[in-house]
């Protein structure tokens, strides 16, 4: 069938430059440069281009750009280019349109619209390279008070707590959606970062097992993996009900992702899909999570806490109560702006809600009914910076997860084409070509770099406001203004306007 969509990248090759070696040819993946045989010339298939800008990373010579195609379409609002490109991709193929990463359309960014405290005369600041500036959180259940005995130690029986010693912990991304060398990679950074990783629901590979004290194993509705080992083994045991990325339905898998070591991993077939139900079969109600959360704690003689990892959506406050209710020591809340191997085009960019306005929900409801000590909340979905790190906690978060981050540091240009399993940068592929474009020990160097550099910039904005832990920024949206919002924004979020 005759396509007609035109070229969404254009690729500018300066023949001045040029050396014909080839490299740009070997480092893509989406054969956007070949080499022309009976001309003896590097040329390009635009069409191909994905803009990962591989190539002109590699380019020894500095002679490719990639930009978008000039081409306009005739101005329309409602008729806009992406829309126009979209339906004529599926009346070419007749199927769902996927994508990787998360939604890049222009809602709200409301971290962008709050701004944080600090500091004059009355509260003076604090420097954090001469004082002691504490990031360590627990997570876990708290009790309501706690008592001491005469000598001074603790009497009050605690829930099992995991410490971490920054705020900030890698996101679910199992083996098969990404390479093993990028779990490599984020299992050394947790183990020296003192945080935790999360192996997603693919399992927990061999070669990790001795990453297990930094380790978060989720149970996800595929149960791919699960085993009373893999329960034993981590800090933390999460029960996967959604993601940010695509609430309400399950995941997927595609079989050419599924290697003789995937499918090892995952306990599934080689070569076959893994399709994950969008419900748990045993889950239809807040009763049914309580026997889950609990079986999965005898199973672990209550040793470990239990998390649960839901989308935000409209009535996430109400569903983060009845959770924290039936047992969740720990509440991961998911925002549209979570990335995500694949999902359909569709879901993606219509469903779910911002990370801030759920989190910020979340944490009223439970401070009313008086159960906020009762589970550590977790914000994930869309966090970009060590300032996104600060809003998130003074929102009501205890620690957050960053996911595309994480992989932006190891060389991810957010192309968005996860879901073909090409990943020029070696990261969501499966091809054993592809993945060693990825060295762990390099890998695991840029991410602990990323996240101390963040931790350090956290203390800065805690020593700016003159306090110093982040226990007594959480919560605390005194600490918060915002700036261009509605009176009903700014009443959700529990923020009063700037200048106020």
């Amino acid at each position: 069938m005759k396509s007609y969509l035109p070229s969404v990248y254009v690729v500018e090759r300066d023949p001045n430059r040029c050396i014909q070696c080839k490299v740009c040819v070997n480092q893509c993946t989406f054969d956007a440069n070949y080499f022309d045989e009976e001309e003896g010339v590097v040329k390009s298939r635009e069409e191909n281009c994905v803009d990962c800008h591989r190539c002109v990373a590699f380019c020894p010579t500095n002679a490719l750009t990639v930009r978008r195609n000039p081409l306009e379409y005739r101005t329309n609002a409602n008729w806009r280019a992406e829309v126009i490109e979209d339906i004529l991709k599926q009346a070419e193929t007749g199927g769902m349109l996927l994508t990787g990463m998360g939604s890049d359309k222009p809602y709200p960014i409301y971290f962008d619209h709050l701004l944080l405290n600090a500091s004059q005369v009355t509260n003076p600041s604090i420097d954090p390279l001469r004082e002691p500036m504490e990031l360590s959180t627990y997570l876990g259940r708290k009790p309501e008070r706690v008592e001491f005995d005469a000598s001074g130690r603790v009497k009050t029986p605690f829930a099992p707590q995991v410490k971490i010693e920054t705020p900030i912990m890698f996101s679910a991304m199992s083996y098969g959606a990404v390479s093993l060398r990028v779990q490599q990679s984020l299992a050394r950074a947790a183990t020296e970062l003192g945080t935790l990783w999360n192996t997603g629901e693919g399992g927990l590979h061999p070669s990790l097992a001795k990453y297990a004290p930094n380790t978060i194993v989720q149970v996800a509705s595929g149960r791919f993996g699960v085993y009373s080992e893999y329960l034993r083994a981590p800090q933390i045991i999460e029960i996967k009900i959604g993601q940010g990325a695509k609430p309400g339905i399950g995941g997927h898998l595609p079989g050419e992702k599924v290697t003789d070591d995937v499918s090892r991993t995952r306990m599934i077939p080689a070569g076959t899909d893994a399709l994950s139900p969008a419900p748990h079969h045993d889950i239809y109600s807040i009763e049914d999570l309580r026997q889950l959360i609990y079986a999965i704690k005898e199973a672990t003689e209550y040793t470990k806490p239990v998390s649960v990892k839901i989308a935000a959506v409209h009535n996430t406050a109400a569903i983060a109560s009845g959770m924290v209710r039936a047992g969740a020591d720990i509440i991961v809340i998911d925002g549209l702006r979570g990335a995500t191997g694949a999902a359909p085009k569709a879901i993606r960019d219509n469903v779910g809600i911002p990370i801030e306005l759920a989190l910020a929900s979340v944490d009223t409801r439970l401070r009313q009914e008086g159960i906020r000590n009762q589970a550590s909340i977790v914000a994930s979905g869309g966090i970009r910076s060590s300032g996104d790190v600060a809003k998130a906690i003074a929102l009501g978060a205890d620690a957050v997860n960053i996911g595309t981050a994480a992989l932006i540091a190891l060389g991810c240009h957010v192309c968005q084409q996860c879901h073909t399993g090409k990943c020029a940068w070696g990261i969501c592929t499966s091809d054993p070509a592809l993945t060693k474009r990825i060295n762990p020990e390099l890998g695991a160097e840029r991410l602990v770099n990323l996240v101390r550099g963040w931790s350090l910039e956290i203390k800065d904005i805690l020593g700016g406001m003159g306090v110093n832990a982040i226990e007594s920024l959480r919560g605390n949206r005194l600490h918060l203004r915002g700036v261009g919002l509605t009176d009903t924004e700014l009443d959700i979020l529990g923020v009063r306007m700037a200048g106020s």
